[in-house]
This record gives structure tokens, sequence and C-alpha cells, in this order.
């Protein structure tokens, strides 16, 4: 079992603890000192660095969400001058102005070093050769991998998103052994290798690196099945770092979270109050060893929980589950939360369902509808209406009891749901606000 830095990965609890702490203190000074929005923040909660003794007292301390970024845009977060910054990414900005991100030179160092140990957990060493078909630009995730893939001294192709008859020919080609994506891209990649009659035994392929978005179990094996390959789960985000924060190993029992770097804590999305260990709710985050864009007690949105029990593989830092979806792509049907992949795990079960699948929100007077597209075999989709019909109403129950909410299904032909190359958009609001 490989490990990338078993200084940090394998540390008994309490040093882990220890080192924690002393960074966490270090880090609020230096935000409280630099940054003015963390030091308006203390002080109308009246809090100062010199307050937190322990780790317990970070729950004082008051979160840093995507609005305090949006409120200081472009540079106001920043903890170093510009002149430092060696790098600036950003989100996309769909829903209103982009975050900015900066990291120095030592925060890249950093960053490379954290996502090579989880590349190392899956699997990657300096013998392999990594597609990497994220998109790159000011997206975190290409550049994240691909930096962490020449720390450890594998080949990179840095292929970018899109093309997907090219993707596949040069997976042929350059003997790719690792790929580098979303999942719901491999899924894509798997379909179009069908249709182009390519058997994925035939490639040199073996390992999946994949994240960016919630998926599935499900999903993981028909992955697994249709690329043959062993799929694994990482995670992160932009505004922490991007991918690094954490990673499967390849006993893929969750993902390892770099507690060296990050302090991890898990509240009541509704509340705010940290849960015990164990509990399913918000992941929050705070950066260690961030120079140009440290972060307090950052609300991610993402739900999951942690474990704190070591690992076979020898690791003893905290594992977080594969991330449920997200508070802000939770949807609320009739009072009922409903999160995506919890219908995504129901379709992939069902024989004759594709894994391409839209949920569909609109409203009947007061009352919140879902309606759930999806993809069917051309052999379902051409049956009688009565075999077709029965089919339905099959997934329509299954779905029903997973939920606990009646849904809606229609059946589409296959293809007829766009493909994505990047996150796939699976949720589709009408509801007038």
């Amino acid at each position: 079992m490989q490990i990338w830095d078993p200084t940090y990965e394998c540390m008994p609890r309490e040093d882990i603890e220890q080192l924690q702490l002393e960074r966490l203190q270090a880090t609020l000074n230096r935000v409280y000192k630099t940054v003015t929005c963390y030091r308006k923040k203390f002080d109308e909660a009246g809090i100062n660095p010199e307050d937190v003794q322990s780790l317990s007292d970070l729950a004082k301390l008051p979160f840093t969400t995507k609005e305090d970024l949006r409120l200081n845009y472009p540079y106001g977060m920043f903890a170093v001058p510009l002149r430092e910054v060696v790098r600036i990414h950003s989100s996309s900005g769909t829903t209103g102005k982009p975050t900015v991100v900066g990291y120095t030179k030592n925060d890249l160092k950093t960053w490379a070093n954290l996502v090579a140990r989880f590349m190392t957990a899956a699997g990657v060493t300096h013998d392999d050769v990594v597609q990497i078909a994220f998109g790159y630009g000011l997206f975190t995730g290409a550049f994240g991998l691909h930096y962490g893939a020449e720390a450890i001294g594998a080949s990179v192709i840095p292929m970018s998103s899109g093309n997907t008859e090219k993707q596949i020919m040069i997976m042929q080609d350059y003997k790719t052994t690792a790929l580098v994506c979303t999942p719901s891209y491999a899924i894509t990649m798997a379909s179009r290798m069908e249709q182009m009659g390519v058997d994925p035994k035939g490639l040199s392929l073996r390992v999946g690196l994949f994240g960016a978005e919630p998926w599935s179990e499900a999903m993981r094996r028909e992955i697994e099945n249709r690329l043959c390959i062993k799929a694994t789960d990482n995670y992160g985000l932009s505004e922490i770092i991007g991918p690094g924060v954490a990673g499967e190993c390849e006993y893929r029992c969750g993902m390892h979270l770099f507690e060296d770097a990050f302090i991890a804590e898990i509240i009541d999305p509704e509340t705010c109050e940290v849960l015990p260990p164990g509990s399913v709710g918000e992941l929050v985050l705070t950066t260690l060893t961030k120079e140009a864009f440290p972060m307090i007690r950052y609300r991610t949105r993402d739900i999951t929980s942690l474990d704190y029990s070591p690992c076979d593989c020898g690791r003893t830092i905290v594992r977080m589950k594969k991330t449920m979806g997200r508070t802000d792509d939770m949807l609320i049907i009739r009072g009922v939360n409903v999160f995506p992949s919890q219908i995504e795990e129901v379709l992939f079960d069902i024989e004759g369902c594709e894994p391409h699948y839209q949920l569909v929100v609109g409203s009947e007077g007061s009352m919140d509808v879902l309606e759930v597209h999806i993809e069917v075999t051309e052999n379902i989709f051409f049956d009688e209406m009565k075999r077709q019909r029965a089919f339905l109403e099959h997934v329509e129950r299954r779905i029903n009891s997973v939920l606990g909410v009646s849904v809606t299904v229609k059946l589409v032909e296959p293809y007829s749901i766009t493909r994505h190359e990047g996150k796939a958009n699976r949720v589709i609001d009408n509801r007038k606000r």
C-alpha cells in the first residue's frame, strides 16, 4: 500500500489535534491582522484570536459563506499583497459574481503535495500515464490533478474536456492508464466507446479518479463494469484549495481528509450547531496552511459524515463519506428532502434504465411536483404499450419507496438528454418563485 506522506497521513490522533491547534492559532492571528472581513467578523462576535485555546473553541468563531466572498470580490479576502499571488482561479459565476481565489508559490507546492497524496492513495505511481479530461482554465480541477500527478512523477496528458472521440483515440494510442474527469463524463465516454466498437478491455486503463460532482455507489459500479477500471472518488472545492481536500485509498471506505491542512466539522445546516462524530450534516472546513486565501469555518454546503476510526490502509486521518449532495442542490418536494443521488442509486439498479436522467421540478397550484426523465434502452422504448407501462410503474414504485414522496416518471429515448463534458446538470427547476 503506497502512502505519499506517512508523517502526516499516519499520525496518532493526539498529535494531529495538537498540530491542528498550533496551525489554527497561527492562521487566526494572521487573518485578523490582514483580512478586513475576518477582523470585522471576529470583532462583531466579540472574539479575539487569543481566545481560541482548544479545537473545541473553533465553534465560537463565525462562519464564512460564499456570500462573504462575493461581497469582497475580487481580492478582499486575500491575506497577502497581490504581488505575492502567482495564480488566480475562480468559480464559473453562473449565479452572480464569481468567487476569486489566489495562490502563493508555497500554496502551489502545498496543493501539488495534497493532490499527490490522494492520487497515490488511489494507486497512481510514477509509472502511470494520466489523462486529464477536466477543462483547463479558471476551474481548479485540471491544474490540481496535473501538478499532483507530476509531483508523483507520472506522465501527464493535459487533454482537457470534450472531443470525446479524440479522448478515446488518445487513450488507445498513448496507452493511458489513469483517467481523470467527472463521473458523468466517464459514463459519456463509455457510451461513445460502445458506439465506436472500442472494447475497454483492449485499453491500458486501470484506474479512474473522479470528482467535481456527487455520484452514487451504483454509478461507481456502472463505470467500473463499462470501462473495466477501479473507480475512486476525491473531493475538493476551489474556495478551500481545489482538489486535494480528501480522496479514497484502494480500500474505498471513505475519503481520507488531510487534517494537517484542514479542520473538518459537521454542522446541522438549519441550526448551525456542531454535530457529534458520525452524524450526517453539512461539511465545514477551515484551512491551516493556505497563505494567499485562508478560509475560516467555510460552509461548503456539501452533505456528508466523518469517520475517525483508522483505516486498514494504515492512515489515521479522518475519512469523509461520499457526499450525498449539496444543501443548495437538495429539493424540498411537499416537505420531503430529495437529493438527485438518491434517485440515481435507484435507477442504476433497474435493468433497462440508462445512466442518464434529469429531474424537472414544477408546481401545480401551491403544490410542488417532481417529474423524473429517464433514458431507457431501445428495446424497452419500443416495447408494446402494456409492457412499457408496467416498466414505468415499477420504476415509479421503486423511486417513491426510497424518497417517501410520489413522483412522475417519464421515459425518454436514448441520447435525448444532453450529455455534459463537465458537471452534469441534473435538475431543471421550473417553479415560479
